[in-house]
């Protein structure tokens, strides 16, 4: 809130220095609008952003998969609702390709708005050579080695993944995130999606029964 500053005109000898207090005034309120709009504005901003899930092929087949289909169709009603947008790179489109019809036309039964798309590109490509060369994980592995610098490269908030063996495991977590540190990249969160969906949903056994038969 601004503060109205009058004066008496006749005075002339302090004509200057009001006029001084006047400016001064009138940049401590421009000052104060900008500082309400930037904390409305970040505000609202938090409150609507969306978390960035980077997802890789085991997603996918995890929605038909019977040992892991009730939190991925879970996680996927996350996407349906628009609560979260899911990374899809062009890698996991390439794999895809391989897999049956229902798999690959599975992303396809929602809105665009509810991705973003990514390409492989040549620094998300060294970064995962260097998770081989630091020894996180074996030269066969180099395409997981790919969505975890992919995720990397383009800031996802997290990776979802249903491969314990290979990503989501504690040490290989500390190998990744360990190179990524040392390249200046920013410590990217590895989860399953049983960590992703209202876990108090899914204690009572009933929820899974029913969810299971939607």
């Amino acid at each position: 809130m601004c503060i109205k500053i009058s004066f008496n005109k006749h005075h002339k000898g302090q004509g200057s220095t009001l006029s001084f207090v006047v400016q001064f005034s009138e940049k401590i309120c421009g000052i104060w609008y900008f500082f309400r709009n930037f904390v409305k504005n970040f505000v609202r901003d938090t409150m609507t952003k969306k978390t960035r899930i980077y997802i890789d092929t085991s997603i996918v087949g995890g929605f038909f998969d019977k040992e892991f289909e009730i939190e991925t169709k879970a996680l996927f009603d996350r996407l349906e609702n628009k609560e979260v947008v899911f990374i899809v790179s062009s890698l996991l489109e390439q794999e895809l390709i391989k897999a049956p019809q229902h798999v690959r036309e599975l992303l396809s039964k929602y809105d665009e708005d509810c991705f973003e798309y990514v390409e492989t590109t040549v620094e998300a490509g060294q970064l995962a050579e260097l998770y081989i060369t630091e020894k996180v994980i074996g030269e066969s592995c180099l395409e997981d080695c790919q969505h975890i610098a992919i995720a990397t490269v383009n800031k996802a908030d997290v990776l979802a993944s249903w491969n314990f063996k290979h990503i989501v495991n504690l040490d290989r977590i500390r190998g990744y995130n360990g190179v990524n540190m040392k390249m200046g990249y920013a410590i990217l969160e590895i989860r399953n999606p049983r960590e992703l969906v209202d876990t108090v949903e899914f204690r009572n056994p009933k929820n899974w029964i029913n969810h299971g038969n939607n």
